[in-house]
């Protein structure tokens, strides 16, 4: 039996991946559904990077799955992305976990030597996913994780100078710490509701960014299906 876990930080991001499964697989249990050999399980951690990182390694802990991925929407600060684009995070970091100082600058943990910058699962303060390639079907992109978004000029000056990414979220980093310590495969799709600048919501397309979101993993899902019935086949 394939085992695939499919982490949102909230559920109306994957609702219609959801109305999907339970169009299509037999649901077996409480967010748990099961089509022929796959059996797919949804989990919804909540938002931000402590709730993240519980509930993966909780549901890590209980199940040994084959594919672990996060899906969800973000923030661009590349604007060669398009809005509602749906793109493959390959590289996260935490952006705001250490110490500012007198003088306003803001240094991570990493420089401090509070964690060593290739302590594992770090590679250069950097969490990437090695495993990503296997997976190439979507445009890549870099990320950070932050506690809180970025809305102002000079936020978002500041944090681009020193965490060049192209994307923002509040569970990446959290995600592909979990994934990596655990040494499980995993993806992390987003699709982008809009651009990090001066806060503006009339800017964002939250409901075409889900739509595209879930156009790829139901994509995804099937793709999948097929590889797996040919591998038993084999």
């Amino acid at each position: 039996m394939q085992k695939i876990l499919i982490v949102s930080a909230t559920s109306f991001e994957i609702t219609p991946l959801e109305e999907f499964l339970k169009g299509n697989f037999r649901q077996t249990g409480n967010y748990r559904y099961t089509h022929d050999e796959m059996e797919v399980s949804l989990l919804i951690t909540g938002v931000g990077l402590p709730l993240t990182a519980y509930a993966v390694g909780r549901a890590l802990a209980a199940t040994s799955y084959d594919l672990v991925i996060n899906a969800g929407i973000a923030g661009a600060f590349n604007r060669a992305f398009k809005i509602g684009e749906v793109v493959q995070v390959v590289q996260e970091q935490f952006a705001d976990i250490g110490v500012e100082e007198a003088d306003g600058r803001f240094v991570s943990v990493h420089e401090m030597g509070l964690i060593e910058p290739n302590q594992p699962p770090f590679i250069e303060g950097c969490l990437k996913n090695e495993g990503a390639a296997a997976f190439d079907f979507l445009p890549t992109a870099t990320a950070i994780s932050v506690n809180k978004v970025h809305g102002s000029e000079a936020s978002i000056k500041s944090i681009t100078n020193l965490f060049p990414a192209d994307l923002e979220s509040m569970e990446g980093a959290a995600f592909f710490y979990v994934c990596l310590c655990e040494n499980v495969s995993f993806l992390q799709l987003r699709s982008v509701s809009n651009y990090v600048e001066p806060r503006n919501r009339e800017n964002w397309d939250i409901p075409l960014a889900i739509n595209n979101l879930n156009e790829v993993l139901k994509e995804l899902i099937q793709v999948l299906m097929v590889a797996g019935a040919s591998k038993r086949r084999g």
